[in-house]
């Protein structure tokens, strides 16, 4: 299955806490962190919620 590559660019710091609890559920908590998820609808919706926040890779 794709994988998708997903860093974190902006602090959680005041922001919304659904975008908060996105990040975590993303696995991303703090600055510059980087995960590799597979690329599922419910993954590309967590990542549209907080696409001003994390820089995506295919």
């Amino acid at each position: 299955m794709a994988t998708v590559r997903i860093t974190q660019i902006g602090s959680h710091i005041r922001r919304q806490p659904d975008q908060q609890a996105t990040l975590i559920g993303l696995g991303l908590n703090k600055m510059h962190r980087t995960r590799e998820l597979e690329d599922t609808p419910s993954v590309r919706g967590m990542i549209k919620k907080v696409a001003h926040l994390v820089k995506v890779e295919e």
